[in-house]
Order: C-alpha cells, then structure tokens, then sequence
C-alpha cells in the first residue's frame, strides 16, 4: 500500500533531517574524492617511478577493499590500534573521499592521457613549461572527457553514503531505519519515501553535471 499524506507527514520530517545529513557527507566527500582524484592521477603521470608507485599503492588499496571495512577501518579499527579517535563525521568524509578519489584518478590519468599529443608537442614547441602546459592546454581538453565519468562517480558516492548510519551517523538511511522499529508495519511506507529522497538528491547533483557537460562541448566545439 502506497503511503497516504498522514503517514507522509508523520515521517518525512525525520527523512528530511536525515537527508541533509546524506546531502553535507556528500558534499564534503565530493571535495575531498575530487582533490585525491586529481592528485593521484597526475601523481600516476609522474616521470618518477617511486611518486607513481607510491600513488599506485593508494589507488590500488582503495579500490581493490571494501568501503565497508574502510569505514569500520577508521572509526572502529584505528581508536584502537593507535589511539586516534575520529569523530563519525571525519571518517565518513575520509572513507567516501579517498575510496572514490581513488577511482576518480583512473578517471583523470586516462583523460589526460586521451589528449592528442600534437597538443602537446604545439605546446612544447611553443616553450610552455611543463605546469603551465597542464593548466592552459592539457586540463581545459581532458575536464571536458573527465565530467561524464565524474558525474556518475558523484552519484555513485551519494548513494554510497547510505552506509555510514553503521558508524552511528544520523543520515538518511539511518532516519529510515529508526522510524522502521517504531512501527515495521508501515517499513514499505517508509523506504517508498526514502526512494523518493535519494532520487531527488541525485537529481538534483545530476542537472548541474549535465548543464556543465553541455557547456564544455559547446566551448569545444
């Protein structure tokens, strides 16, 4: 049975509380994935071989373990290990970020190395330093293949912050299941809302990525 407006009413408050803890994880991840995600991948492009293992090992860590455990890595596993707390916050931030920068940087390298190189002998012959080169020439071409796979990485971590509510974080996911042991009769209710939440924050991360997708192409072109 569909949710009727009194059930909606009763719930959706504690979901949209939750959702806008979802919404700022997200946000400060997104940050975090996106500076990992360039460093690692340039650092991977490297002319230094121990800078490009030493990236390597980051990326392939990450990507190659669980986010789960990550999570559990840093709230649960490094307090007693080494005697570092880290609030839940912190550790959602860091988990979501690095996991998801560590994919961003296959996203940047494989980019930037997309990139004619007729760019980049023009460049060169034009006596461009190396930095300079990158940031006028090299990054405007390579973002405009990099924003696809990033936008879908940006909602691959929206929908991977559902499970810091394990670490005790009171996001969205973690509203649903408390409201869940109140009254588990009314749990379709209850998901069928959480449904609609998630969607509409994916949404609303996906019109601006498209908008900048088209902008780039048109700038191209």
């Amino acid at each position: 049975m569909m949710a009727d407006s009194s059930t909606i009413l009763t719930f959706l408050p504690s979901l949209a509380k939750g959702a806008l803890v979802t919404l700022e994880i997200t946000l400060m991840a997104m940050v975090l994935a996106a500076a990992a995600a360039f460093a690692a991948g340039l650092l991977r492009l490297s002319r230094y071989r121990l800078v490009r293992a030493l990236a390597a090992v980051y990326v392939e860590i990450f990507r190659g373990t669980s986010l789960l455990v990550q999570l559990f890595w840093l709230y649960f596993a490094l307090p007693m290990l080494l005697d570092i707390q880290i609030p839940a916050m912190a550790a959602a931030v860091l988990a979501l970020g690095l996991n998801y920068g560590a994919y961003g940087s296959e996203v940047v390298r494989s980019s930037i190395l997309s990139v004619p190189a007729g760019q980049y002998e023009a460049a060169t012959a034009l006596n461009m330093k190396p930095a300079l080169r990158l940031r006028r020439i090299i990054l405007p071409q390579a973002l405009v293949l990099m924003l696809p796979s990033f936008g879908n990485l940006l909602i691959e971590l929206l929908k991977g912050t559902s499970l810091v509510y394990l670490i005790t974080l009171m996001d969205l996911t973690y509203q649903g299941m408390v409201l869940r042991t109140f009254d588990s009769s009314k749990t379709p209710e209850i998901f069928v809302l959480m449904l609609i939440l998630y969607f509409i924050l994916s949404y609303a991360f996906t019109l601006p990525i498209r908008l900048a997708e088209r902008r780039a192409v048109r700038g191209r072109a």
